[in-house]
């Protein structure tokens, strides 16, 4: 008998995820994606998985950080997009970074030639036909007007967004480097092998103090109805956190530390500017933090305040782009079905996570729920000690004791994991220090993690029907 295929409706990172995982089980899926038939104000190509914002993926430590062992996880469930990652990354330190071009073409042609991956070019008007009895609605935070008026009707919830700034780009052979210096905080070696993934642009007092003058009087975009914008704290423009205060900067994206200038290393710097490759090449570089809402004009001046990019071309200018998402703890159950028509499932940022790796999470999670269902398996969740569980646990309300009147975007981080206490001596009886007992700590729950997961994971597909 032929399988009623599986429809996912958009073609990024949740919704190709979700395709590939929904395929890798046996089960048919078509994926729609209205690009290039409509077009978004931030992609710029018809790929699938296009990175809009920054090329990074973050840390990829298991042992020491919460995105690294997301990474791990998703690995080891055959994820699409950390294999195309992993394929095309570019040194970035302590951090997974990738060719934006080749990632999105490698997740494009891997699901093109899948025998059970139909992709249709076409929006999705409103809600999907009555017919498709299983959908995955993957649209992100540039989610069509049309569809995303459907699902407030549906839900009766008020719409919930925030605005993602996007960085500058600068030609790599713009870049003063008798003034910059290559190097990784603390001299990391990242996943690609290179401790000097960064490029570190050196700002004294003086340069620190005019270049923030100049964030606060430069002209932004404005706009009246974003007066009170709710920005996602991970993803704050560079001009906002001046207005919080003047040593924000220098406190955040532009701290100091972990570097020393390869051109005068007696001197620290007060202020440091970096930007991370952002293709295989080499010839492009992001800054790193720089997310912007500065006017065009305003953002060449500023930036080439910039020690070591006063003769800056900028490949790309910053820009904003909308993120909606739904208030995902009242409307979702635990297998991410819309409450009020469980043939809908939601995933990625629309569901109120943040980050690429933490969207293509809830797609791998979103597509292995759909399969399962379609194969008269029980839909599962990953546990709570595993990060996948404990972002199925935030946007799901696991962790929002309470109610879900304030749910916000996270991204993954330890305080979405049970603990662990760690012991409070060595093998030899030593006394453990605070640093030693906070590595430690995050080394057990990434054990833990990876060992539950594939626990999960081997005995799920042999789960009977509930």
């Amino acid at each position: 008998m032929t399988m009623t295929p599986i429809h996912v409706v958009g073609g990024g990172l949740a919704g190709s995820e979700a395709t590939w995982q929904i395929a890798e089980a046996g089960v048919p899926v078509v994926l729609h994606e209205m690009r290039p038939v409509r077009g978004t104000d931030a992609h710029q190509t018809d790929k699938l998985a296009e990175l809009v914002c920054s090329n990074s993926f973050r840390a990829d430590d298991w042992a020491g950080n919460a995105v690294g062992l997301l990474h791990h996880e998703m690995r080891r469930l055959g994820s699409i997009i950390m294999a195309c990652g992993d394929a095309h990354q570019v040194p970035a330190g302590g951090a997974l970074a990738v060719d934006r071009e080749g990632f999105s073409e490698a997740v494009t042609a891997r699901l093109e030639a899948h025998p059970l991956v139909t992709i249709s070019r076409e929006e999705v008007a409103g809600l999907p036909p009555a017919e498709w009895d299983s959908v995955i609605l993957a649209t992100g935070p540039l989610t069509s007007p049309a569809l995303a008026e459907a699902i407030l009707k549906l839900t009766g919830e008020d719409q919930l967004s925030f605005f993602d700034a996007i960085a500058p780009i600068v030609n790599f052979d713009s870049i003063d480097l008798d003034v910059a210096w290559r190097q990784s905080r603390y001299d990391k070696v990242g996943p690609g092998g290179d401790a000097a993934a960064y490029i570190n642009c050196p700002m004294d007092q003086p340069q620190y103090e005019a270049f923030i003058d100049a964030l606060l009087s430069s002209p932004k975009f404005e706009f009246k109805d974003w007066e009170h914008v709710p920005y996602f704290d991970g993803c704050l423009p560079i001009e906002v956190m001046a207005e919080r205060g003047r040593e924000t900067l220098r406190h955040g994206p532009m701290k100091p530390v972990g570097l020393t200038n390869a051109h005068n290393p007696e001197v620290k710097p007060y202020a440091v500017v970096q930007l991370r490759q952002d293709n295989a090449l080499g010839t492009l570089w992001n800054m790193v933090g720089f997310q912007t809402k500065l006017k065009h004009g305003a953002q060449t001046e500023v930036f080439r305040m910039i020690p070591g990019l006063e003769k800056a071309v900028f490949a790309r200018l910053g820009g904003l782009h909308r993120n909606t998402f739904i208030n995902s703890p009242r409307l979702l159950d635990r297998t991410l079905r819309l409450k009020a028509e469980p043939r809908l499932r939601f995933a990625g940022q629309v569901t109120g996570v943040e980050g690429y790796v933490e969207s293509a999470a809830v797609g791998l999670m979103a597509g292995r729920f759909a399969a399962a269902e379609r194969l008269g398996r029980a839909a599962v969740p990953p546990p709570e000690t595993t990060a996948l569980g404990g972002l199925i646990g935030h946007i799901t309300g696991g962790h929002l004791e309470g109610g879900a009147g304030s749910f916000q975007p996270m991204n993954i981080n330890y305080g979405l994991i049970p603990p662990i206490a760690p012991p409070k001596r060595d093998a030899e009886g030593r006394r453990l220090g605070a640093k030693e007992k906070t590595r430690l700590k995050k080394q057990l729950v990434g054990e833990r993690a990876l060992a539950d997961l594939e626990a999960w994971r081997d005995r799920a597909p042999a789960l009977a029907a509930e």
